[in-house]
């Protein structure tokens, strides 16, 4: 990629510009929404607040949750129907796109059916439990023909994009280090979703996936990875620090846990300077470049950080208009990837999901 920035002075740089849309661009897709939990209130919002697109149906195995849901996100203009059956859901028609937004365990058997269905889906991550599943949903996607694409909404914001776009211009030379944490303090509770294996539950699914992806999306596939960890008293991982190489060159050092908050930060050093993403990193924040020379710029997102998930979605719905399968912002092969890494890491510290392979899981919530 050209470099786009004005030269280096003493004082300030400039940065390539985000060439990422406004969503409020992207073509109008009628989305389906499945488990009606609290990331699928933040993604109904930013898709009615950022998008040109609307939730027309949810499902969920408590019918009065999907109702609760239909009646807190519809109007007179744009009504919501409830069901109580993913397949019923499907077998009414009238969807574009379907959002899964479950807990992890039940990715793999609340999306085969939508692509079973044709019909394109947005799973939240982390995409599945392990990589085998994931293997299976995108095997099937590319059989069916249809669109899928991993909801880590981080890669689709235009900071990334600055990111990716800084690196390419050499603005900071080659990379050679990387560094991510992501931790968040909640007190043990057997009963509480992070600490239930049966659920996916652990910090690094949940926290982790972001450093892990993080680090994916800068230097590439990870391998000869050092792990160290603790477990709850649950079996899954409450803590874990990994040491990684990167294909691209450098190296990422990433943390996460469910016992302390963390600054939640992003770093990267170069040859030639460095640059930090404000905590928390994955969220829309601001990304400074710090030269060696001393020039200086910074990126902060624009427009609501509350309406950030919109990114997703509109990118979504130009590739559903364009015909693809595969976001550009997170391809198959970075998903995979990513799930192939975590997986490497669980099998470090021992930790093993009940439902875990092709056929685990469980229904809409």
């Amino acid at each position: 990629m050209s470099d786009t920035s004005a030269p280096a002075t003493a004082d300030a740089l400039a940065l390539p510009a985000s060439t990422v849309p406004d969503p409020r661009t992207a073509p109008a897709l009628r989305w389906g929404v499945v488990s009606p939990g609290g990331i699928a209130r933040t993604f109904t919002r930013a898709l009615h607040g950022g998008t040109a697109s609307r939730v027309v149906a949810v499902c969920s195995r408590s019918f009065d949750r999907a109702e609760a849901f239909a009646a807190e996100h519809a109007d007179a203009e744009h009504p919501i129907t409830a069901y109580e059956d993913l397949g019923a859901m499907l077998a009414a028609g009238g969807l574009d796109a379907v959002y899964i937004a479950s807990p992890h365990a039940q990715h793999h058997a609340l999306t085969r059916p939508v692509l079973e269905a044709q019909v394109p889906v947005l799973v939240e991550k982390a995409f599945t439990l392990d990589a085998e599943q994931a293997q299976d949903l995108l095997d099937l996607a590319a059989q069916r023909g249809v669109l899928c694409a991993e909801a880590m909404w981080t890669r689709f914001l235009p900071q990334m994009d600055v990111l990716r776009r800084t690196i390419d211009a050499g603005l900071i030379g080659d990379v050679v280090a990387l560094s991510a944490d992501h931790g968040q303090a909640f007190p043990l509770d057997p009963f509480h979703r992070l600490y239930a294996p049966e659920l996916g539950g652990g910090a690094l699914l949940d926290l982790g996936v972001y450093p892990v992806s993080f680090a994916q999306a800068v230097l590439g596939d990870l391998s000869d990875l050092a792990v160290q960890g603790s477990l709850t008293a649950t079996g899954v991982d409450a803590e874990l620090a990994v040491i990684a190489s990167g294909a691209r060159g450098g190296r990422a050092v990433l943390h996460s846990t469910l016992s302390s908050r963390t600054p939640t930060q992003a770093w990267i050093g170069g040859t030639e300077g460095s640059i930090t993403m404000d905590g928390a990193f994955y969220r829309p924040t601001t990304l400074t470049v710090r030269r060696l020379d001393g020039a200086t710029a910074s990126f902060t997102h624009p427009g609501d950080p509350e309406l950030a998930m919109a990114y997703e979605a509109a990118e979504v719905a130009r590739c559903v208009a364009d015909g693809l399968r595969e976001a550009p912002s997170m391809p198959w092969a970075a998903t995979l990837s990513v799930m192939r890494t975590m997986d490497a890491i669980r099998a470090e510290l021992g930790v093993v999901y009940p439902g875990e392979g092709l056929g685990g899981g469980e229904g809409a919530r």
